[in-house]
């Protein structure tokens, strides 16, 4: 099954976890809504929005492992 990294695309984070969009809302980030989606990253995201990396990729591989 696909993981999701710090390169995955926001677009591709809620097509492989059904529950992307309210872990990214859960953590302050509502990108998902946002045109750059398609095109953003996780990482670069969380770079703008300061949240930490890894326990964001943590929990949204929970929902696809």
């Amino acid at each position: 099954m696909a993981k999701i990294t710090a390169n995955t695309l926001i677009a591709d984070c809620l097509e492989l976890n059904p529950n992307a969009a309210d872990i990214l809302c859960e953590a302050g980030m509502h990108c998902f809504g946002c045109a750059l989606a398609h095109g953003e990253t996780i990482e670069e995201a969380v770079s703008v929005h300061g949240q930490d990396l890894e326990e964001l990729l943590k929990k949204l591989n929970e929902g696809i492992e």
